[in-house]
């Protein structure tokens, strides 16, 4: 297909005009176009004037009771018919690919942790829809990234996006039963001093100790690194290097099957919670919508 210069370009009619003339040529009816369009019998014969001024010719004849196709008319009418095709094809595909592909951000630890062993169900009720699962700790900008939900933690409250709580981002301590009995036991919060501390900046633990009545004065001065994620962590105190403190609902498996320990029922809570979120604007479009439906229902179960 041949490139449009600029000049061929602006030589062309209003888009508005070429659509009526489409519609009109197609119905050979003003009065069905007008009804097709939703516009009115009279800016249907407004646009076609236009077109027609523009062209310099009548493009139809007006007879008692029908309209026909002047030879300008019948030039025109196949060549417009074959372009919206065309336009409406190149349409259909975009939506399709835009359509069948889903994006989904994360932090590491909620993609590793819960919902890669859930997207399964998921992919299996909507095979149509392919999956992205991106993972990132950084705030998703839905202005500029191609991203359709994400999932992050926070208080819940974004300027222009929709969100649903999905879990509590609450906090506890954790660690291998190895490393426990190597002391002989975790039996009071204060134990856990004694043993090397995964992360010991985080201030998750300055809140745990508090509310456990421990001074922590000197985790500050800790050798430790930060790893960036609860899935790191949880991973360096199932080998026995320390105690990681990390949210109890990304750990339940680590739990049931003795990986992890959990010494203490004291939990802490900053008000923050893992949420999906998306734009308001976009709360309607199929394919977020089935997935907000399904994480929900995943969520209650």
């Amino acid at each position: 297909m041949p490139d449009l210069s600029s000049r061929q370009v602006s030589q062309l009619p209003p888009l508005q005009a070429i659509r009526v003339f489409d519609a009109v040529a197609r119905h050979l009816s003003f009065t069905k176009a007008a009804s097709e369009l939703a516009m009115t019998q009279a800016a249907v014969s407004y646009q076609i004037k236009v077109l027609e001024e523009r062209v310099g010719a009548p493009l139809f004849l007006r007879r008692p009771r029908q309209i026909v196709l002047t030879e300008a008319g019948q030039r025109l009418a196949p060549a417009v018919g074959e372009a919206f095709a065309i336009l409406g094809q190149a349409y259909a595909a975009a939506r399709a690919g835009a359509d069948g592909l889903l994006c989904v951000t994360t932090v590491l630890t909620f993609a590793s942790n819960w919902l890669a062993h859930r997207l399964g169900s998921f992919q299996i009720a909507h095979p149509s829809l392919a999956v992205r699962l991106e993972t990132s700790s950084r705030m998703t900008d839905f202005a500029r990234e191609d991203v359709d939900l994400a999932i992050r933690s926070g208080g819940g409250k974004w300027p222009g996006l929709e969100a649903h709580k999905l879990l509590d981002a609450d906090f506890t301590p954790m660690l291998s039963p190895k490393l426990a009995a190597s002391i002989g036991g975790v039996n009071e919060p204060a134990d856990l001093l004694r043993l090397p501390i995964l992360d010991p900046g985080d201030i998750w633990w300055t809140e745990w100790f508090s509310a456990a009545g421990v001074h922590s004065h000197d985790l500050a001065r800790r050798p430790g690194s930060s790893m960036g994620a609860q899935a790191y962590e949880a991973n360096a105190a199932i080998a026995g290097h320390g105690v990681a403190i990390l949210t109890r609902a990304l750990f339940k498996a680590e739990l049931a099957d003795g990986r992890l320990i959990q010494p203490f029922d004291l939990v802490g809570d900053d008000g923050h919670a893992y949420w999906l979120v998306y734009p308001e604007a976009r709360r309607n479009v199929p394919k977020i919508r089935a997935f907000r439906d399904w994480l929900l229902a995943e969520i209650a179960c």
